[in-house]
């Protein structure tokens, strides 16, 4: 059974539809489409349209993480599709911010949203199936805090400011013909550790592929290295990946993946 995944959003444009710093990808899944987030702005409407797709069709959203590059869009989705739920993790508020120096910056999802569309959205906890073959699986890796620490990302809560361990960020986990596929679209929580988190939660399933961005942008050649090295013991035959990727980290990704990886662009249709 085929399984169809569209890319909406991404930071690298085609011919014809715009691209944003976000992401935005469709799934056809067993008779259904998954959305997985919502992108920057409500551009992912009008790319949907220009792709054939009507975001009325969507039977499940899931959030991949609490940031406003993937959950900016989502009010427009609310006033779109009149029907389905958006999953998001239980920790999931609007509390998200950097640091530079002394000064914090919001990066959350939009202000407001988790209560002006609380009939929309289904606040979820532990492993959760969303349907038959589709599951959403939170971080069980132990201090991902010191990635936060380094990433210089954090919340604020009534009580202060704390380091991000990314509890808000969930991987969509689908069983395809080829084996499991990963799809997270930042993986804030270092994606070794994604992948070493799914193959202890399906311990009898292969994993096939991945795909989303591995927040390398920001990572000196010897940290992207590292993950190219720890990419290839894992095993995976497909590794797709763009968004907080970006061009730099992607060729050197290249160098030791080589045709096991392939670019995150708008309008690209993967079918495994």
């Amino acid at each position: 059974m085929e399984t169809k995944i569209t890319v909406i959003s991404d930071n690298i444009q085609n011919e014809t539809l715009s691209g944003e710093w976000g992401l935005c990808l469709l799934i056809e899944y067993r008779g259904n489409k998954i959305l997985v987030d919502a992108g920057a702005s409500d551009l992912f409407l009008h790319n949907m349209k220009e792709l054939g797709f009507d975001v009325k069709d969507v039977n499940y959203a899931t959030l991949s993480h609490a940031h406003y590059d993937h959950a900016n869009g989502m009010p427009a989705f609310f006033e779109n599709n009149a029907d389905a739920k958006f999953y998001v993790r239980e920790t999931t508020e609007a509390d998200c911010y950097s640091k530079k120096w002394i000064f914090h910056k919001y990066i959350g999802i939009p202000k407001k949203m988790m209560e002006q569309y609380a009939d929309r959205i289904e606040i979820v906890s532990g492993d959760y199936r969303l349907m038959d073959g589709a599951y959403l699986i939170p971080h069980k890796t132990e201090g991902l805090s010191a990635i936060g620490r380094r990433e210089s990302m954090y919340r604020k809560t009534a009580n202060g400011w704390i380091v991000d361990d990314f509890s808000h960020e969930q991987s969509l986990v689908l069983e395809t013909d080829q084996g499991l596929l990963i799809i997270n679209s930042c993986s804030h929580g270092g994606v070794v550790n994604i992948i070493n988190e799914i193959r202890k939660t399906f311990p009898d399933q292969k994993i096939y592929g991945y795909i989303g961005g591995f927040h390398l942008f920001n990572k000196t050649d010897q940290e992207i290295d590292l993950v190219a090295d720890n990419l290839q013991e894992t095993g995976l035959g497909y590794i797709c990946t763009g968004h907080c990727t970006k061009e730099h980290a992607y060729d050197l990704l290249q160098q030791k993946l080589g045709n096991r990886l392939h670019q995150l662009h708008v309008g690209l249709v993967i079918e495994i």
